[in-house]
């Protein structure tokens, strides 16, 4: 199995500002590479980097480029960090594309974070693209549903 993962931002990428005195999260590096050193995978894979955006601050030009990077991918399994906000909008933009498995996962606290919940969310779609067939997916929250099926609570921020 050959998984491609695309970064698009959002919290799971976000670390510490690399300048003293800044106070806002700087989308970082794809938090993908640290968490696959750890998983040591007995699958192929490519990490590549799209965006580097908050979700909110998506545009549909942006969500084109991530359609164009998928098409122009060997890979059937694509697995897309983005950010929780939008993710549900971004995944019904991207189900134009019929001929690949997509899912889409983020985290509610940064991969940096040793609390940090991205690590299951990225398992969670590893494990569910090993059985899903093509389609587009959200994992979030131990969940994997298409991504017309999934809802979020406004209150708890969680999906279900």
């Amino acid at each position: 199995m050959h998984i491609t993962f695309i970064q698009t931002g959002g919290t799971i990428d976000k670390d510490y500002p690399r300048t003293s005195g800044g106070w806002a999260f700087e989308i970082d590096e794809p938090a993908v590479h640290r968490i696959l050193e750890k998983l040591n995978p007995s699958f192929t894979y490519e990490v590549i980097s799209v965006l580097k955006k908050d979700s909110q601050e998506i545009t549909n030009e942006d969500r084109e480029l991530i359609v164009n990077s998928i098409k122009t991918q060997k890979s059937d399994k694509i697995i897309i960090t983005h950010g929780t906000d939008t993710i549900r909008e971004t995944a019904q933009y991207l189900n134009q594309i019929e001929d690949k498995l997509i899912i889409l996962t983020g985290a509610m606290k940064p991969e940096r974070f040793s609390n940090s919940d991205a690590p299951i969310t990225l398992g969670t779609a590893i494990g569910a693209a090993n059985v899903l067939k093509k389609g587009v997916y959200i994992a979030m929250h131990g969940k994997v549903l298409p991504f017309n099926e999934i809802q979020r609570n406004t209150e708890t921020g969680q999906y279900y």
